[in-house]
């Protein structure tokens, strides 16, 4: 028989992979232009190949919408655990990132979790989130360049986070990070596999 406890992670790790497997980027790109991003552009159904492929104006409703989606999981978490337990809102954004990029609505092929992380990000570490926020959009200001600005604050956000709120929620962070990274290094890999079979 299932704990409280046990419960509650369950469902928060079902409602946060349901809320991620929606592929929000797939759907806008259907509708605006009758394409698959799985198979155009860098192949990644997500912001970045949107905005490259759609136009940025056509690409909004991915960032709103993948953001939304950790936004709503880290939210179940919240809501779900019991007074001091910090980290189930953790637990939602993470499954959320493995439901954005293993959809089980679109053959489990997604994209890379970084909008999902950056909303999760904006409920379990609002005030290290909000400073790495200002930080990328005062980089974006001198350089002019979005890829180089949200570089900068994905970086600094867990420098802040650590000095923030110390190193237990920031290894948590880590751990979604690293999700990220590897997600990053297997879109490499399938481009290899790619450019070798052409």
């Amino acid at each position: 028989m299932l704990s409280p406890m046990d419960l509650d992670l369950a469902v928060t790790i079902t409602v946060g992979d349901l809320i991620g497997a929606i592929p929000i980027a797939n759907l806008v790109a259907a509708q605006r232009a009758h394409v698959d991003l799985r198979d155009i552009g860098d192949r990644n159904p997500g912001y970045w190949n949107a905005r490259e492929t759609l136009g940025r104006r056509a690409a909004i409703p991915v960032f709103v919408g993948d953001s939304a989606k950790g936004v709503a999981a880290a939210l179940v978490g919240v809501a779900l655990a019991d007074p001091g337990v910090w980290w189930l809102a953790y637990v939602g954004c993470g499954a959320a990132m493995v439901g954005h990029s293993f959809p089980m609505f679109a053959g489990f092929r997604g994209g890379r979790s970084v909008l999902t992380f950056a909303g999760g990000a904006a409920v379990f570490a609002t005030v290290p989130f909000l400073i790495a926020v200002g930080l990328l959009l005062a980089t974006f200001a001198v350089s002019w360049s979005f890829a180089v600005a949200v570089r900068v604050g994905f970086v600094a956000f867990p420098v802040v986070q650590i000095i923030v709120e110390g190193p237990y929620r920031t290894a948590a962070t880590g751990v979604l990070m690293t999700f990220i990274g590897a997600r990053f290094a297997m879109a490499a890999v399938a481009d290899r596999r790619r450019s070798a079979q052409a």
